[in-house]
């Protein structure tokens, strides 16, 4: 009896303990029980067709989606360390909706909060106007005037190989510099291939789901090629040492201030997320109103005024935290969901597919690499540890913040992450306003 007692015991401990550890995980930032259970809520609505074709309905089906194939492109090995979230966020929903397994209902929903209420340009809104005032200013005027050269050069050389190789396969040049080479070097999707999609659409009157769906296999060649690029700039930092800062980019090693800088971080505050959000709203809608009077697209009108707001500091610093603080908002709780959305609505699958041939990838690789390599040149007459000037120039093509740390980790260089920041944020805006004008201007 005694014994029978003891297993029973033990029984209860080891299913109470499995359970206790099963309520510990997380599918986003959502505990995995109760998870499945808004996941069943939103399923069996689109099953039986109640799933509201509203921003509600919306919202529900693509986080619900995002979360998931965040969590597990976050999980699986070798994929994680190559942007494997956002792949499977916007490849997923495309081959769903290409072989027919995603329902109607959650395709229309998805189609609502997307082009209805306009969620897409919502996020672009705010991805731009927070991440420019969000830079520390110090960083973004100096750190822009330390990487400016290599910034330079790289995009030079990376639009030379990438046209030299594109034509070697029979592309016309205008066609890889503005639809391979641009993307890649745009500063990732959200705030690159988005507002550049958007002002393509305005000059050449096409489409812009059509624009995306050709625009980010591009971007996820390059991303993909850019961290192996950085793991082995470490093997060669490791192996060679005399090229290696082990983190510090200058030889000076006056870098530091810029890095104390940057690591100041402002508590939360939820007013200030909402004067934020205003502030992205408004940027949005300025661009759009001077757009018919310059003639320069609003998303490109959004970016060098957030710049200029930013430079001048003709705005109160806490506005400048409201947008930045809206913006990680919604980099951490709304990317995975937007990419879902985007795979569904604007990455066709059979599209997709059609890209990925070995000319293609070899443009973006000679893209790529050609901007590895000059930084690394660039790097050696400036005075730069080689491996950390080619690891930063080598972040411009990465896809945005999440192509950052990514490209960083794989090279053990976090440390370099506002040197990174500026040749993503500051190198791709510049990318997108220099393809937008030299498009105006070539029609």
């Amino acid at each position: 009896m005694t014994d029978i007692t003891q297993n029973n015991a033990i029984a209860v401990e080891t299913g109470g303990s499995l359970l206790s550890r099963v309520a510990t995980y997380k599918v986003g930032p959502v505990p995995l029980p109760l998870y499945l259970a808004i996941a069943g809520v939103v399923f069996g609505a689109s099953v039986i067709g109640k799933l509201p074709a509203d921003m509600i309905g919306g919202f529900a089906a693509i986080m619900v989606l995002g979360f998931l194939l965040g969590e597990i492109g976050g999980r699986i090995p070798y994929l994680k360390s190559i942007g494997g979230s956002a792949i499977l966020c916007l490849f997923v929903p495309s081959a769903m909706l290409g072989y027919q397994i995603m329902n109607p209902a959650t395709s229309d929903a998805i189609k609502a909060v997307m082009k209805t209420s306009n969620f897409l340009y919502l996020y672009i809104a705010c991805l731009v106007t927070g991440s420019m005032l969000g830079m520390n200013r110090k960083v973004l005027i100096q750190g822009f005037l330390k990487m400016f050269v290599p910034l330079a050069v790289g995009t030079i050389a990376a639009v030379a190989a990438g046209g030299l190789v594109g034509m070697a396969f029979g592309y016309e040049f205008k066609h890889t510099f503005f639809f391979i080479v641009m993307p890649i070097v745009a500063g990732g999707i959200g705030e690159g291939i988005l507002p550049l999609s958007l002002a393509y659409s305005d000059i050449l009157g096409t489409a812009q789901p059509e624009l995306i769906a050709s625009l980010i296999p591009a971007a996820l060649i390059g991303n993909v090629v850019a961290i192996i690029s950085s793991g082995v700039l470490k093997r060669i930092g490791e192996k060679k040492p005399q090229y290696s800062g082990n983190g510090l980019l200058v030889r000076t090693g006056n870098d530091n201030e810029l890095l104390k800088e940057m690591a100041v971080e402002k508590k939360i505050e939820l007013p200030l997320m909402g004067a934020g959000l205003l502030m992205a709203c408004t940027m949005f809608i300025l661009g759009a109103f001077l757009s018919p009077f310059t003639g320069i697209p609003g998303p490109i009108l959004m970016i060098i005024g957030a710049a200029l707001l930013k430079v001048s500091k003709l705005i109160p610093e806490r506005m400048e935290t409201g947008a930045h603080q809206m913006y990680k908002f919604m980099t951490t709780n709304m990317t995975f969901p937007l990419l879902v959305g985007l795979g569904t609505l604007y990455v066709p699958w059979n599209d997709l597919i059609a890209a990925f041939t070995p000319a293609y990838f070899a443009i973006c690789a000679s893209t790529v690499l050609a901007m590895v390599a000059s930084g690394w040149l660039i790097g050696k007459v400036l005075k730069m540890y080689e491996v950390e000037a080619a690891i930063v120039t080598c972040c411009h093509s990465g896809l945005g913040g999440t192509g950052d740390v990514a490209i960083l980790s794989a090279s053990n260089r976090m440390g370099l992450m506002p040197f990174a920041q500026i040749s993503t944020r500051i190198g791709g805006a510049a990318m997108v306003v220099l393809a937008v004008f030299l498009l105006k201007a070539l029609g």
